[in-house]
C-alpha cells in the first residue's frame, strides 16, 4: 500500500490492552485521514458524553505524513468536546505525528478509563503501560523532560486532569491540540501521556512525479508575499497580522467592545522581533518556519494569543502577554479560550484584569482554586452563572478567536456555520477578505458569502484531512496537492474530488451536532455584534452586522447544503448511505 499504512491501534486503558486492526481501504480513500478518517471513526461514538469512559480519543495522521510533502509533518486529535458539546477536531504539527506515522499506522484510538494515572509508551514491538503517578501533577515541560528519551510526546498539564473545559494537548516540541477542551477528555481517562517512536517511512507509488509536484508546490510558496515576503509570516509569524488587523479596524478590543486598540503597536509582529530577537522555528520538516521562540528557546505567542492576552484585556505589555503563554502551554490551556473566559470576567466585573493579575489567574484557572474554579468552566458557563450571559463572545461556547467579524462579514457567517463552534480556520474568510488570497472579496458585503464559505469548508476540510497546513494555501493551491496525493497513493485525485470529500466531512460533522441536539438556534453571533458598533476610524465606518442580511446568507448556506430550514437533515438515513 502507498501512503497509507492502512493500520490502526486499539487501546483499551480500562484493560490494559491493545490490539492492531486493518483499515478498510475504502475508508482511507474516501476519508484520506486526519479530520475526516477521525469523523469517521466516530460514527458509532458521537452520542456519548465526552467524558463517558467510552468515548475515544483519536489520534491521526495522513497519508502525505511521512514524506517530504511541504507542511504534512501534522496529526489530528479527535473526539467530542466537553466545552461546546460538539464534534471536536485539533491538529498540531510535528515529530510526533511523523512517529506515529512511523510506527506503521494511520490512526490511533484510545477508549476506556485507567484505574490510576498512566503513560502510554508506543514503540514499533510493543506497547507499554507506564505508571504515571509521579507524573500526574506535574506541569507539561517535566513531563516531557521526563518521556522524551523514548520518543515524540503529546501531554496534558494540570489543566487536562483538572477537568478544566478548554484544557488543551501539547507536544515536545511546543504545539498545541488546542481548541474545544481535549485535554479535558484525556484527562478523563487518566492518561497523563502518549509517547511514539516509530522511525518506518510510508512507500510512495511515483516519486517522480511526486518530486515534480513537491517543487511546485515550493516555487509558489517562494512567490507568495503572505509566506515569504518581507512582511510575511516566514519573518514575523502570525503577530504580524496584529498591525494589519487594527489597519483594518476589526482588533477584538476589551472584550469585543471595541475594534482598535491604540496601543497594539507593543506587541505586533516588529514589536516582538526587536524585543524578543527571535529565531526561526516551525512544525518538524515545515520550510515555511513560521513559529518564533526567544533566544532562551522559549516559545513566543502566535497572533490570537497575543492579540487576546493584549488588546481583548486591555493590556499593552508585552512581557505579561509572554509570559501569558508560557503559563498556558506549561498547565495545559488554550489561550484564546482562556484570555476570552478573562475577558468577559472582566467586563461583567467592571474591571479587565491587570497585566500583573493575570498569570495568577491562570493558574487558578488551571488549578480550579479561587476565582480559577469558575473561570475554568468557559465564557458560556461563567457569564451564565454571573447572569450576563449576552456577555460570552462565543458561538456554540466556543470562544471567538481575534477577528471582529463586524470587519468582516464571511468571517460573521463561517463562525456560525463551522461544526466546532466559534472557529476562524474552519473557512478562514480572512484570506479573502482581508489578505486578497486567492482573489479579493468585499468585506463588509455578505453577497456570495454563502457559497463561498461552503467551499471553503469543503476545502479545508480536505485540507484537514491530508493532513496539510492552511499556511500553505497561501502560496499553493488544491491542485498542487491533490498531485501530490496522486504521486504518492497511485490512486487518481483531482480537486474536485478532494472538495467532494470534503463535503462528506462536512455534512458528516453536522449530523452528528444535528443528532445531538444542535440546530438554527446554535448557528448564531452574540447580540453585542447586531446591535453595537465597532470603533470606526481611518475612513473605515464598523458599523453593526445587518441581522436580516445575515439570516438571509444563513439561509442560502442552508440550502446550499442541502439541510432544511432549522440547518439540519430532513434525511434521517444520511450517515448510513456514507462509505
Amino acid at each position: 500500500m502507498y501512503g497509507w499504512t492502512g493500520n490502526i491501534l486499539f487501546i483499551d486503558l480500562e484493560r490494559g490492552t491493545s490490539r492492531r486492526e486493518k483499515l478498510p481501504i475504502h475508508l482511507l480513500q474516501e476519508y484520506l485521514g486526519g479530520r475526516g478518517l477521525g469523523v469517521r471513526l466516530m460514527r458509532d461514538h458521537f452520542r456519548l458524553d465526552p467524558f463517558d469512559p467510552a468515548m475515544p480519543l483519536i489520534f491521526t495522521v495522513g497519508p502525505l505524513c511521512g514524506t517530504s510533502a511541504p507542511t504534512a509533518a501534522r496529526m489530528t486529535v479527535v473526539s467530542r468536546s466537553p466545552l461546546t458539546g460538539t464534534i471536536m477536531d485539533c491538529s498540531a504539527g510535528g515529530r510526533f505525528a511523523w512517529q506515529l506515522k512511523g510506527l506503521d499506522l494511520d490512526a490511533l484510538f484510545i477508549s476506556g478509563r485507567s484505574p490510576s494515572p498512566v503513560c502510554l509508551a508506543i514503540g514499533p514491538e510493543q506497547v507499554e503501560f507506564l505508571p504515571a503517578d509521579h507524573l500526574w501533577g506535574s506541569d507539561i515541560p517535566a513531563t516531557v523532560a521526563a518521556l522524551e528519551s523514548r520518543g515524540s510526546v503529546a501531554a496534558i498539564g494540570p489543566a487536562g486532569e483538572r477537568g478544566v473545559l478548554f484544557a488543551n494537548i501539547m507536544t515536545g516540541e511546543g504545539n498545541s491540540v488546542g481548541r474545544g477542551g481535549l485535554g479535558a477528555v484525556m484527562g478523563s481517562k487518566h492518561l497523563k501521556a502518549v509517547v511514539v517512536n516509530g522511525d518506518r517511512k510510508p512507500q510512495i507509488a511515483d516519486p517522480l512525479l511526486f518530486d515534480k509536484a513537491r517543487q511546485d508546490v515550493m516555487r509558489l510558496f517562494k512567490a507568495s508575499p503572505v509566506i515569504f515576503g518581507p512582511l510575511g509570516i516566514a519573518e514575523f509569524g502570525t503577530p504580524v497580522l496584529v498591525d494589519l488587523m487594527a489597519q483594518r479596524r476589526m482588533a477584538p478590543t476589551e472584550n469585543f467592545r471595541k475594534t482598535f486598540f491604540e496601543r497594539s503597536g507593543n506587541y505586533s509582529g516588529p514589536a516582538i522581533k526587536e524585543s524578543c530577537h527571535p529565531r526561526k522555528e516551525g512544525c518538524y520538516g515545515c520550510p515555511i518556519q513560521c513559529k518564533k521562540s526567544a533566544e532562551k528557546g522559549e516559545h513566543l505567542p502566535e497572533y490570537e494569543t497575543v492579540s487576546h492576552f493584549g488588546a481583548l484585556n486591555d493590556i499593552d505589555d508585552l512581557r505579561t502577554i509572554v509570559r501569558s503563554n508560557r503559563i498556558c502551554n506549561d498547565l495545559g490551556l488554550d489561550t484564546i479560550s482562556a484570555a476570552a473566559t478573562l475577558s468577559a470576567w472582566g467586563e461583567i466585573r467592571g474591571k479587565f484584569p491587570s497585566a500583573a493579575e493575570i498569570p495568577l489567574l491562570l493558574t487558578d484557572m488551571a488549578l480550579q482554586r479561587g476565582d480559577g474554579q469558575l473561570l475554568a468552566l468557559g465564557s458560556r458557563r461563567l457569564a451564565e452563572h454571573l447572569g450576563r450571559p449576552e456577555l460570552s463572545m462565543s458561538v456554540k461556547s466556543l470562544e471567538l478567536p481575534a477577528y471582529d467579524p463586524r470587519g468582516a462579514y464571511g468571517m460573521a457567517l463561517a463562525y456560525c456555520t463551522s461544526s466546532r463552534g466559534g472557529c476562524h480556520l474552519r473557512a478562514y474568510p480572512v484570506s479573502h477578505e482581508i489578505l486578497r488570497k486567492p482573489v479579493p472579496t468585499d468585506r463588509f458585503s455578505f453577497s456570495g458569502k454563502a457559497r463561498i464559505i461552503t467551499i471553503a469548508e469543503d476545502t479545508n476540510a480536505a485540507v484537514d484531512s491530508l493532513v496539510a497546513c492552511k499556511f500553505s494555501f497561501f502560496g499553493a493551491s488544491l491542485e498542487e496537492y491533490a498531485e501530490l496525493l496522486t504521486a504518492t497513493t497511485g490512486i487518481d485525485y483531482s480537486p474536485q474530488r478532494l472538495k467532494e470529500i470534503g463535503r462528506r466531512i462536512c455534512l458528516t460533522e453536522r449530523f452528528y451536532n444535528c443528532t445531538n441536539g444542535f440546530s438554527r438556534r446554535d448557528d448564531r453571533l452574540p447580540e453585542r455584534f447586531f446591535n453595537e458598533p465597532g470603533t470606526s476610524g481611518d475612513g473605515i465606518e464598523i458599523t453593526p452586522l445587518d441581522r436580516e442580511r445575515f439570516e438571509q446568507e444563513l439561509d442560502k448556506y442552508y440550502h446550499i447544503r442541502g439541510l432544511n430550514a432549522d440547518g439540519c437533515f430532513s434525511d434521517r438515513d444520511f450517515l448510513e448511505k456514507q462509505p
